[in-house]
Formats: structure tokens, sequence, C-alpha cells
């Protein structure tokens, strides 16, 4: 689906926000404003984030209502299996809630990837769930995280939006299929082949395709107090069945693989695989590099992950393993 979508943001007024906090670069600080990579993530409280974003005065004559909420303040390279499920616990909450038009994370870029594919395959938002992050510290120079603010504001107040999404460097990625792919640029995420879902230009959202759907597994596989354990492991030349036969005997229960080529695997290391599948444990190709999307074959002996990155691949094979514990 291809849409322009020629409403002003402006005209849809009357919002009510809820922006949850869990601490990343967008809320980072370094010593000296001039280092953009030596800084530390996570100093900056959610509250007072928001102060520096473009449009709030704007939007909050317009009659916006905003609240926020710290659930975690990390360096999301440190996000945790207790972090993910107590955020997917705040924002069903406030989903819940008929005012709450729209919800906002503030998060990490490191795993962004892997909370946003989480949210999105646990729940069903029928309205909008919009990751923003930054790629500079707050206290940089020109720090990119307010404008990412800004712009996700936007998408959460146009009309008929849905789903988990992530907004940076003013486009629109879906939870689904959203990727880091660059360590520092300000354009540093991707999805693959699919693209982007839109672009946030002059305060305007011009849509390329349909909001993110899925079939969600609901809140409740995530309550387990103990989650499997799940690793991934990569397939590359040299490769052997040591690093596999290990996790096995240390009880893992999922492994993902990180594949070659069209998700091919060292013949010694998938003899370890198709070991560890007999025993029981779940495992999943996911392709090693950045885009494609593995085409499966008849005489494939491992299931594959499609388009999903290996630590997306991870998030899925967890969650089934959840869903099965609690089926």
């Amino acid at each position: 689906m291809t849409s322009t979508d020629p409403l002003s943001a402006a005209a849809c007024s009357g919002r009510h926000v809820v922006i949850l906090g869990t601490g990343g670069t967008i809320a980072g600080r370094a010593a000296q404003s001039t280092d953009v990579v030596g800084y530390k993530a996570g100093q900056v409280a959610v509250q007072d984030l928001i102060d520096g974003v473009p449009g709030l005065r704007q939007r909050l004559a317009a009659g916006w209502r905003i609240e926020t909420e710290q659930v975690a303040q990390v360096d999301s390279k440190d996000m945790s299996h207790a972090i993910w499920r107590r955020l997917a616990e705040r924002v069903q909450h406030h989903l819940d809630r008929a005012e709450v038009d729209g919800i906002i994370v503030t998060h990490g870029t490191d795993t962004l990837e892997e909370t946003a594919y989480l949210l999105h395959r646990v729940l069903a938002p029928s309205r909008p769930v919009v990751l923003a992050a930054a790629m500079r510290p707050a206290s940089a120079p020109q720090p990119d995280g307010p404008q990412n603010l800004d712009d996700a504001l936007t998408v959460l107040g146009w009309p008929g939006a849905r789903g988990v999404m992530a907004v940076l460097g003013g486009q629109v990625w879906s939870g689904a299929e959203v990727r880091k792919v660059h360590p520092y640029r300000l354009d540093a995420f991707s999805a693959g082949d699919a693209g982007p879902l839109g672009f946030v230009e002059a305060g305007q959202l011009r849509r390329l395709r349909d909001w993110p759907s899925t079939s969600p597994l609901g809140l409740k596989v995530l309550a387990a107090d103990i989650w499997p354990e799940v690793q991934i492991v990569t397939s590359h030349a040299g490769a052997d069945e040591r690093l596999v036969e290990l996790l096995v005997r240390a009880g893992v229960q999922g492994l993902v693989v990180a594949a070659t080529g069209n998700g091919s695997i060292h013949q010694d290391l998938m003899a370890a695989l198709l070991h560890a599948q007999a025993a029981g444990v779940l495992v999943m190709r996911a392709l090693r590099g950045g885009a494609g999307c593995i085409v499966p074959a008849a005489t494939d002996l491992l299931p594959d992950a499609g388009a999903l990155t290996p630590a997306q691949a991870r998030i899925e094979v967890l969650l089934r393993l959840l869903a099965r514990r609690g089926g």
C-alpha cells in the first residue's frame, strides 16, 4: 500500500501520549560535549529528555498530554530478559488505558532490533508503539535524539497509526524488520529488502506501505520466572562441532546459527546441530549478512528464520520455547 497521508500532524490535536524511558545513547552524557563516542549511556531521565523536543510547546498548546515513566536506565547492550518483561508489561498497561493514544519507548540502538521484534511478537497494539533512539548522546553539540523524539510524536499522532515501529533519522521502520547496520552514522538503520514504512518530512508523514501487522503470542508468554537458554553460533571457515556440543551439555534449549550463503552451514557444524536438534534443542538458521531472505529448499534439514537477523531469530526461538512451555 502506498499513501502520501496529506493531513498534517498539527491536525491531530489533543493526543494523550506515554513515554517510557529505558536509557540508551539518547539519554547518554559525556564529560566533554565534543566526545560522541566516549559517553556513558543511560544518564538522563526520560522526563528531562522531552524538554529538548523541538515541537513540544506547540503540541502542548494544541492540547497534547504527555506522561513519562522510567522503566529502566541502562546501556542497551546490557538489556536483560527482566527489563524486557517489565517493559512489555508497562506498554500493555498503558495500551489498556482507553485514554492513551500511543506509546513511545526511548531505547538504545545496540539492541533496539531485539526489543522491537519482541514487542512486535508479544503485543497486538491497535495503537502505535514507537521506539525512539539516537546515535549521538544528549550532551553532543547536535544531538539527534530530540528530533527523533519529535518525529516519533508525529508518527504517533498520525490518524490510523498502529503497531510496533521505530523512528530514527527521519525514517519509520517496522518493529518486525528494523536492524542496526552502522556503528556511527545517523542513518544507521535498515530493514533489509523491505525498506522503511515511510519518512517524516517537515512534520508530516509520507507513508510507503501499510502499518505493521502481527499474529501476537500475548503477554502471558513472558510470565515465566526463568526463560529458556538460547544462544547464537556462527558458521565460518574452520567451524566445528565443539561449541555446539559444549552448549548442549550445558543445557541450552535453543540455538540460532548465523549461516553463510543462502543459509548454508559448515559440514562439521551442521552435524553437531543435527545431533542437537535430535536431542530436542530448537535449532534455527538465520543469515549472517544484513539483507536478503533464506530461500527454502526441499533438501533443508534445519528450519530457517527467513529475513530475520540472527539476533531477531534468537528472540523468535526464545518466544517459541516460552509458548511451548506455557502450552
